[in-house]
């Protein structure tokens, strides 16, 4: 859950806390934010970045505390695309315009993604070989960093997403038109990234399994975008759907995207559920009914940073408390 907390993408003590507070909780795995692989690419100009050797230290620090705790450190690899250069949400959410501070955004073809906003600069191919660096250098950073687990941001509108949805994508070079042009730029980062990620460390790829509109990118094309990412030795697809599209209509409920990580499961990828999983009965039913391989919890972590916990007595599970904390762990 993106922070915007940072000053020139640094992360500070907000990021120690927020995170290390997940881990003090219990959570097998702790991502860190959409992180911008360079500063175009962040959502506002409070976003975390790493497209910086500076950015490794204050990183490092928090990577070192999650781990002390028995958990694992993550981090999501992002870049905003058409959806850049926003003020904070507290601050309105509005397009920043040079004059505010901001910049002006790129993406596949020079469409905005609502009223209001620059048109993008559509990217030229030597604009998405740095991109792809770009990517590449982060994989690397994070790994110096202490993170243990890379995901690429492929969803929610952003960069990558805006490629793959026929919605915002209308090149007629190698990266837009068909399918498999549509995916070449996610493609080509996926090998990018892992010419530096280890191959014993897990790379996820977060997707928007939908665009929720018709003509849009949909499930058919997710399930075989993963069978090629799946060749790419990409280990897991987190499951999410639409942001491409600002009137797309939402079925939002419990659990609305667990069938999108069924089906990719079902289809031979290993799968992540997220989206309204709210208490430890719903999630796990999802892993005990084969519906995903892993569920991932954001806006309940948020609620509660001692969700594990909870869900561990609710389950009637034990687990290791910090030592800081066991005379407070219920007993029985």
């Amino acid at each position: 859950m993106c922070q915007y907390s940072s000053t020139d993408g640094l992360a500070n003590d907000w990021h120690f806390v927020h995170l290390g507070s997940r881990a003090v909780g219990g959570a097998g795995l702790v991502i860190a934010e959409a992180s911008a692989v360079s500063p175009e690419g962040r959502i506002s100009p409070a976003d975390l970045g790493i497209w910086s050797d500076s950015h490794i230290q204050g990183l490092k620090r928090v990577t070192d505390f999650i781990h002390q705790q028995g958990s694992i450190a993550g981090i999501q690899i992002a870049h905003a695309g058409r959806k850049a250069s926003t003020s904070e949400p507290w601050k309105g959410g509005k397009f920043l315009f040079e004059h505010d501070g901001g910049w002006h955004p790129v993406g596949p073809s020079a469409v905005p993604f609502s009223e209001g906003q620059h048109l993008p600069h559509a990217l030229n191919p030597e604009d998405l070989e740095r991109i792809i660096i770009s990517f590449h250098a982060a994989a690397k950073r994070a790994l110096l960093a202490g993170f243990k687990v890379l995901e690429i941001h492929a969803a929610h509108g952003y960069l990558l997403h805006e490629f793959l949805s026929p919605l915002s994508n209308f090149r007629t070079d190698g990266y837009g038109g068909s399918f498999e042009n549509r995916v070449r730029l996610l493609i080509e980062i996926v090998e990018a990234v892992r010419m530096a990620w280890p191959e014993e460390f897990p790379l996820f790829v977060r997707i928007s399994a939908t665009d929720w509109v018709e003509g849009g990118w949909d499930l058919d094309d997710s399930i075989r975008l993963s069978d090629i990412l799946k060749d790419k030795c990409v280990d897991l697809i987190d499951c999410s759907s639409g942001g491409n599209a600002p009137h797309a209509k939402i079925p939002v409920a419990p659990g609305y995207q667990v069938g999108f990580a069924e089906a990719i499961k079902r289809s031979g990828m290993p799968s992540a559920a997220v989206g309204f999983i709210v208490n430890a009965r719903q999630a796990e039913d999802i892993i005990a009914q084969g519906q995903a391989d892993l569920v991932l919890l954001a806006r309940e972590m948020l609620r509660d940073p001692y969700f594990p916990m909870h869900a561990a007595k609710e389950l009637g599970a034990d687990m290791q408390w910090p030592v800081q904390y066991q005379r407070a762990k219920p007993q029985g």
